[in-house]
C-alpha cells in the first residue's frame, strides 16, 4: 500500500496498525514519537488499534529536549 510518510512516498505492506508501521519503518525509540495521520494526532494508547490506509499522510513527530542558556 502507498503512504506518504513525513512527506515521502512510501510503499508498505497492507493492513498495518500505527504500532506495526513504526516497527516496519524501524523507528528508533517509538515511545518518544507522536504520530499524526491526515492532520490528526493519534493518541499513543490507540497506536495498536488504529490502521493506516492507502494514501494516508503519516507524520512521525520527534520531540527533542533542548539546552538552556549559559
Amino acid at each position: 500500500m502507498k503512504l506518504k510518510i513525513n512527506e515521502a512516498a512510501t510503499e508498505v505492506p497492507d493492513d498495518l496498525s500505527i504500532a506495526e508501521l513504526l516497527a516496519h519503518q524501524k523507528v528508533k525509540m517509538p515511545d518518544m514519537v507522536s504520530v499524526q495521520v491526515n492532520g490528526a494526532i493519534v493518541d499513543r494508547s490507540a497506536f495498536s488499534a488504529t490502521p493506516v490506509r492507502e494514501n494516508d499522510s503519516v507524520d512521525f513527530l520527534y520531540f527533542m529536549g533542548g539546552g538552556g542558556k549559559k
